[in-house]
């Protein structure tokens, strides 16, 4: 199963924070689809998945679907 997770205004330190938790929960390939509403969701979500090697799926601000690496 995918998981959903609303993350309604959480600041986006705050925010990668717990979503590196979140993605510990998941099995590799899975995904989760995000509701961030940070104004700099944008431009952090990318970043942190190019940083952390999780492929960004779909991103239209704010829902954001990262599919965990497989590696």
């Amino acid at each position: 199963d995918n998981l959903f997770w609303d993350a309604g205004n959480m600041g986006c330190g705050e925010l990668l924070i717990e979503l590196r938790f979140k993605m510990a929960e998941l099995e590799p390939g899975q995904l989760v689809k995000i509701v961030a509403r940070d104004p700099g969701a944008p431009e952090d979500m990318p970043a942190w998945c190019k940083l952390t090697g999780h492929r960004l799926v779909k991103n239209e601000h704010p829902q954001y679907w990262i599919e965990k690496k497989t590696n």
